[in-house]
């Protein structure tokens, strides 16, 4: 998420704080599947439920510290931004409990996929929705992610739901989000106290008919649960600051660190089975996403 002052971003390029910042974040979000499959034997709703809940404080404390409310008292007054924040409140709730799912279920090699596919939809969703021009590598990277998917599909004998769960999930939401009339953490904010109404009760629900593992589960699943809105909200912090001292070229190159971490952690640490099918089809992806890394580049020296 870029900040309120992105316009604050130094003239000279990177800064050593930008690249720690965004290191930072990107290693957080890597490892976010280690703390997720910790809480693999619990329903990912109720995960969500208090990933949305316990983010909700910290979302207000940014606002508080930034001295930002004014823009949530505005924005509660236009039915259309509450609109968009609901729509992109949904997206972001398809995209959390998938991935809940995905790590929980043994699927987190998906779960890598989706994010990895996620930067060529999002190029895709410009060329159709803003009428975008494709250089030629870009074009050739969209196909080859096409193929890789293909194989995917024929190896699995289904389409594989998780990793384009994802992929269509975040890149909606991040084109959607562009157009919230709001700044990012007034926006965070927003959709955290949207879903909130459903989620709060939800916890309660369980926890009085004893199915919670808030109160009775472990004391692990205690301290995990109640953790979740420092995993959520941490990280947007640090990214938020990397953002302003980081170009975008650079961001958009180092987003790769997270399904990079996430795809190591799948296969050295849970074991995942990786086929030859399997690898041959990541090949493919990674491939795509060298020429598309290239043709950014090369836009930026152009420009």
């Amino acid at each position: 998420m870029a900040t309120d002052t992105a316009a604050s971003v130094p003239q000279n390029g990177d800064t050593p704080q930008g690249f720690a910042y965004a290191l930072a974040a990107y290693g957080i979000w890597g490892i976010l599947p280690l703390y997720l499959k910790a809480l693999g034997h619990i329903s990912p709703v109720e995960v969500l439920a208090h990933r949305v809940v316990w983010s909700l404080p910290f979302a207000a404390l940014i606002l508080l510290v930034t001295r930002r409310f004014g823009d949530i008292k505005a924005a509660l007054r236009s039915w259309r931004t509450m609109l968009m924040a609901a729509v992109t409140a949904t997206l972001i709730t398809i995209n959390w409990v998938t991935y809940v799912y995905a790590v929980g279920s043994g699927h987190a090699i998906e779960g890598a996929l989706g994010y990895f596919i996620n930067p060529l939809f999002s190029i895709l969703l410009g060329a159709i929705l803003l009428k975008e021009r494709l250089a030629p590598a870009q074009m050739a990277a969209i196909a080859l992610a096409f193929v890789a998917v293909g194989i995917l599909t024929w190896d699995a004998g289904r389409l594989p739901w998780i990793s384009l769960t994802l992929t269509f999930s975040w890149g909606l939401y991040a084109l959607l989000r562009k157009t919230l009339p709001v700044g990012p953490n007034q926006g965070f904010f927003l959709e955290v106290a949207i879903l909130s109404i459903p989620a709060a009760p939800y916890i309660l629900w369980l926890e009085a008919n004893g199915s919670g593992h808030l109160t009775h589960g472990t004391t692990t699943d205690t301290w995990l649960l109640a953790a979740a809105g420092l995993a959520t909200a941490v990280p947007l912090m640090i990214y938020a600051n990397a953002a302003k001292l980081l170009r975008l070229s650079t961001i958009g190159i180092m987003q790769y660190m997270t399904p990079t971490i996430i795809f190591l952690i799948a296969v050295f640490v849970f074991h995942e089975p990786m086929t030859p099918v399997k690898l041959f089809a990541f090949v493919l992806i990674w491939s795509a996403l060298a020429l598309y890394t290239l043709s950014m580049l090369r836009a930026y020296r152009a420009r």
